[in-house]
């Protein structure tokens, strides 16, 4: 049995296992989460809270400690010699645990994340907002990350990230890009995203809309002639479009949707699933593109037809979740149980594959979609 002699130890394992997280829990042997399964390391035995503390206080900044304390919690990113981390570090039964989420400092490209390629067109508008959705962990900062590359390499632009931490570092190539971290660059979102119009951006990225006054200055700022991008924890254009709305007070929704209904351009929802064809994992992807009648159904409080018209605009580059889950079944991608534990129908993909729907599935009816 080895101990560990630092924290870089854990880490170097974890990048060259290519996991995507390590756990490090009081009492239990440190955890990495490997193509989504978990895998312990027994050979360094069980952590005491003495170690998770040591661990803890050898990367976090002093802000970090300060907050640990003060709020039992702390957020922050941790720069390490192969790779960069966001580091979660919180109490549980009186003691601390961390868990690491992998950042590689390689940015992805287009085809390694699966994107489509006419996805890449949305890159070159001049305005509007573009949202990434999926549950925790489902890749979103990946996929924001190798858009803002492409815009990065390809045009000439301002780009202004505000984040919570700061994950991917971008150089500058073709444009100018300045990337604020909430609480040490800028106050919150809100104000970074108020505060950025007086900077000259081109491009705007909010890490997540996560509050009212959040997405409003996203919805200005893409009214106002800048290409915003930002995250919503919620599966489906429906249900994104929904969640935004629900945010708001009664008397201002219909005002929000007529917002959104001349502003969104796209959603994006993915969801990251284990590959049957060899080790690793696959992002799963449906794709709405705001298309006039999109934008009245949304704005005539429709959106549960907005499944429909995506359905109907494939031409146009749009993609339903189910459709793309069969797409990857049928290509030996993931496995059929994989498929129809995810899926939002998993009845109407058994019927047209003429297939018996497997007992979990009949059991939860319709899924979440989550992970």
């Amino acid at each position: 049995m080895r101990k560990y002699s630092s924290a870089n130890d854990l880490l170097d394992i974890c990048v060259d296992r290519g996991a995507s997280d390590i756990h490090v829990v009081p009492n239990e042997p440190p955890t990495l989460r490997l193509h989504g399964g978990l895998t312990r390391l027994d050979e360094f035995g069980e952590l005491s809270p003495q170690d998770t503390e040591r661990l803890f206080r050898e990367v976090a900044p002093t802000k970090a400690l300060h907050e640990l304390e003060r709020q039992r919690t702390a957020d922050f990113g941790y720069t390490h010699q192969q790779a960069r981390f966001r580091v979660a570090a919180y109490y549980e039964k009186g003691a601390i645990a961390i868990n690491f989420r992998l950042i590689p400092y390689q940015l992805r490209a287009f085809d390694d994340i699966g994107l489509p390629e006419h996805v890449r067109k949305l890159l070159w508008l001049p305005r509007g907002l573009i949202l990434v959705t999926g549950p925790t962990g489902s890749g979103k900062t990946t996929t924001l990350a190798t858009m803002i590359d492409y815009i990065n390499t390809h045009r000439e632009t301002h780009i202004i990230t505000i984040e919570d931490p700061i994950e991917y570092f971008h150089t500058p190539k073709k444009s100018v890009i300045s990337q604020r971290e909430v609480g040490v660059d800028v106050p919150s979102f809100d104000e970074g995203v108020v505060r950025s119009l007086r900077m000259d951006p081109d491009v705007i990225l909010v890490g997540e809309m996560r509050d009212l006054k959040t997405i409003q200055a996203a919805i200005t700022a893409a009214e106002t002639g800048h290409l915003v991008f930002s995250t919503v924890h919620t599966t489906g254009a429906a249900r994104t479009v929904e969640r935004i709305v629900d945010v708001f007070p009664t008397d201002q929704q219909e005002q929000i949707r007529l917002q959104l209904s001349t502003n969104l351009v796209a959603v994006i929802s993915q969801l990251l699933l284990p590959r049957a064809d060899r080790p690793g994992r696959v992002a799963a992807f449906e794709i709405m593109l705001c298309t006039p009648a999109i934008g009245h159904m949304i704005r005539d409080r429709k959106t549960n037809s907005i499944v429909s018209a995506i359905q109907t605009g494939q031409q146009l580059g749009m993609i339903t979740l189910d459709h793309h889950l069969e797409f990857l079944y049928k290509h030996k991608v993931i496995s059929r149980e994989e498929m129809y534990r995810v899926a939002q129908n998993p009845e109407e993909i058994a019927n047209k594959l003429g297939e018996t729907l497997p007992e979990t599935s009949v059991s939860r009816g319709v899924t979440s979609g989550s992970p």
